[in-house]
């Protein structure tokens, strides 16, 4: 199994930063990498980044990753916190499953944040055999981590938008746990 991890809101002052992990539960994951990129490209986009794309490009790549199998854990948690300790303190609690084989965090941490994780999972008893910190660019799963990031964040945030309540309606069918 491949966990994909993303984080949104962390940079605001007020509202909720969202700890999402991806578990990417389908049978083959090029399928899924393979989903995403060609809809990027239909969408003449490098790279999705739910904060840097219009509310357009947001819907339609949406609408193609949500027929793809995965699943998601979320961890919605007040703001101001420290991003790198809510995360070491909340993943254990989010990761409950057995043959985790890599778990990929987006962001630019140092090597030795990355050994301190593994780590505390490792204390936890749970064992992952590798986790890296990696660019959202790298890998697809970490962009479909992105996505559901920005729109369970926004929708902590402004449940009464129609928009954003709609698309998180239909992704709700993917969460598995919500830890507040």
């Amino acid at each position: 199994m491949l966990v994909f991890i993303d984080e949104s809101g962390i940079h605001k002052k007020t509202d909720h930063s969202t700890f999402v992990l991806t578990y990417v539960a389908v049978r083959n994951y090029q399928k899924l990498e393979k989903v995403v990129k060609e809809t990027e490209e239909k969408l003449g986009i490098k790279v999705f980044h739910w904060s840097q794309s219009i509310w357009k490009v947001k819907e339609k790549f949406f609408e193609a990753i949500l027929k793809t199998d995965f699943s998601l854990k979320v961890s919605a948690v007040k703001n101001p916190v420290h991003p790198e300790r809510e995360l070491e303190r909340l993943l254990p609690r989010l990761l409950t499953e057995k043959n985790i084989k890599t778990i990929f965090i987006d962001g630019s941490k140092p090597k030795w944040y990355a050994r301190k994780m593994k780590k505390s999972l490792r204390d936890n008893g749970i064992l992952v055999r590798k986790l890296k910190i990696v660019k959202d660019s790298q890998y697809a799963g970490v962009r479909v981590a992105d996505m559901a990031a920005g729109l369970i964040r926004a929708y902590f945030d402004d449940s009464k938008n129609e928009r954003i309540a709609r698309l998180y309606k239909r992704l709700e069918k993917k969460i598995l746990v919500v830890i507040e």
